[in-house]
């Protein structure tokens, strides 16, 4: 049978994916060290509540809210006997918005990396990565995910456990790493590394890209550079809504709906087919990504000056696909905000 995200994109040049699940979630209430996913079970209402708010904004895909469900992160909040549990009603949440919307939704089952480093560096071993991963993976399968989605990952030992895990659970998947030092993964994986490594993993995901990181504009730069080498995989791009600043006791991210907007825009033209934001996006950026996508035609490839032109500096000079070393960028004025 046709995974309902593969049956979808058969009908679609570009799929719209969700936000922010911890910018939202802490705007409801939760506080900092409270582990997301029990409100799952606490507070189910929220949780909906932040599904519906994807869908309401025009999102065809949203992530669950179970990126640290895995026994690794569970076990500082003493839920380690939870996971099952804690990602099966994750899921299961979302199935119910998703069948309520009335037009195809993607549950997408959120799996984010396990906090520890992988052997030989770390006492992670692969062994108990996979094991972590595919208990994760077969609570989201019973509750009703439709793919599985691992996110911000910067190992790719850690990206190829959970493609294993996932061959396990029999499900298909997509996966994100997050390119934040200087273009690269904090393991120092590049762009075009990823690219490498995806095409050499026995389960191959649906699509593949980058999400998170330091701001839209290097995660377009790192897009650009994965359509580069690859004009064939579905690529995905979720970029955070700018560049966060605390203020007033509050972690806030930059970005207005109009430069996600062009953010989404330009990412479509980079080469990314299903397009979301990450830390900072709300509904209200969402609504203007959608809106963006819609009335506007597929334009040229974007350059990289194009980029800064319209989202803001790189933060670093290189992003290593060019063989050259991390250096920072020279500091400019950010583009003033659109409003």
């Amino acid at each position: 049978m046709t995974n309902p995200l593969r049956k979808l994109l058969q009908t679609r040049d570009w799929l719209l994916a969700d936000g922010a699940t911890g910018t939202n979630l802490f705007n409801m209430g939760l506080e900092a060290g409270e582990a997301p996913e029990m409100w799952n079970v606490q507070q189910p209402d929220n949780i909906r509540k932040l599904y519906q708010g994807a869908v309401d904004a025009g999102s065809d895909i949203f992530l669950t809210n179970t990126f640290g469900g895995n026994a690794s992160r569970l076990k500082l909040h003493n839920a380690v006997d939870q996971v099952h549990e804690l990602n099966r009603i994750g899921a299961a949440i979302g199935r119910d918005v998703a069948d309520a919307a009335g037009r195809p939704v993607i549950v997408a089952g959120s799996v984010g990396p396990t906090g520890e480093i992988m052997a030989p560096m770390g006492t992670l071993t692969h062994q108990i990565a996979v094991e972590m991963f595919h208990a994760q993976a077969e609570g989201l399968k019973a509750g009703g995910a439709d793919v599985l989605w691992v996110e911000t990952i910067s190992a790719p030992e850690e990206f190829a456990a959970a493609a294993e895990a996932f061959a396990l659970a029999g499900m298909d998947w997509c996966g994100t790493m997050s390119f934040d030092t200087a273009g690269r993964t904090m393991m120092g994986l590049t762009s075009k590394d990823m690219t490498k490594m995806i095409g050499k993993l026995a389960h191959q995901p649906i699509g593949y890209g980058a999400n998170c990181g330091v701001g839209a504009s290097d995660l377009l730069r790192t897009i650009l550079a994965m359509s580069e080498v690859d004009q064939t995989s579905m690529l995905i791009a979720k970029g955070n809504a700018g560049i966060p600043k605390y203020h007033d006791g509050h972690i806030h991210y930059d970005g207005t709906p109009a430069l996600m907007g062009d953010y989404a825009v330009l990412a479509r033209n980079a080469g990314a087919t299903i397009i979301g934001g990450c830390c900072g996006t709300m509904p209200e950026h969402l609504k203007a990504m959608r809106a963006a996508l819609e009335n506007s035609e597929v334009g040229p490839r974007p350059s990289l000056d194009d980029i800064t032109s319209a989202m803001g500096a790189f933060s670093s000079v290189s992003d290593g696909t060019d063989g050259a070393g991390p250096a920072a960028a020279p500091r400019r004025g950010r583009r003033a905000p659109r409003t």
